[in-house]
């Protein structure tokens, strides 16, 4: 297995079981994100930004109860050099993709928990209508979208019972190919 794998693998085996604001840790999160993504037969880029649209939290936290309001950037910063656009752009865009999506269906912030609620204000709030078209013009904003309902989908007792280690094939399919047999370097 590829040691940037390894590494993600041991992250989430040392910090994911730390919660939020939600009443799932965060390993449990990505798991059941994964999972919704391999139930709607998406790609294995896809998958694996569900697995990994979090991991901005277990990197660098700054709140206590809600995490890290900028974890999307921090997130697909970290992951730049080693997946696609096609894996990082959907993290890096899913909190705009919470704001686009409560400001154009009504339905949407109001069924909000109270974690994404209060992440929402401090991710800049509602969008207006340039900033919705805006977002749309992002060549993952779609992608990003899906990525977010899951994540709101994904914080229910019993939905996937796999462990995070059944994932791991997805990333190592959509790794950066230069890196597929890579067991040497440090990924800090």
């Amino acid at each position: 297995m590829n040691q940037l794998v390894e590494k993600i693998s041991q992250l989430f085996d040392e910090q994911g079981a730390h919660t939020y604001g939600e009443n799932i840790t965060q390993t449990e999160h990505a798991v059941q994100c994964a999972e919704l993504a391999v139930r709607a037969s998406e790609s294995d880029d896809l998958v694996t930004a569900a697995l990994l649209h979090d991991i901005g939290h277990l990197l660098v936290t700054t709140d206590v109860a809600f995490g890290n309001y900028k974890h999307d950037a921090v997130g697909a910063d970290y992951l730049a050099g080693f997946f696609p656009e096609s894996v990082t752009e959907p993290i890096r865009l899913h909190a705009q993709a919470k704001r686009y999506l409560c400001s154009t269906e009504s339905s949407y912030l109001t069924d909000l928990s109270a974690a994404s609620l209060d992440s929402l204000q401090h991710q800049g709030g509602l969008m207006n209508e340039v900033e919705q078209q805006q977002f749309m013009q992002q060549p993952f904003a779609r992608q990003a979208i899906k990525l977010r309902r899951w994540d709101d989908e994904g914080k229910v007792d019993e939905l996937s019972k796999r462990r995070f280690d059944h994932y791991l094939p997805y990333l190592n399919n959509c790794i950066n190919s230069d890196l597929k047999s890579d067991t040497g370097n440090d990924y800090e």
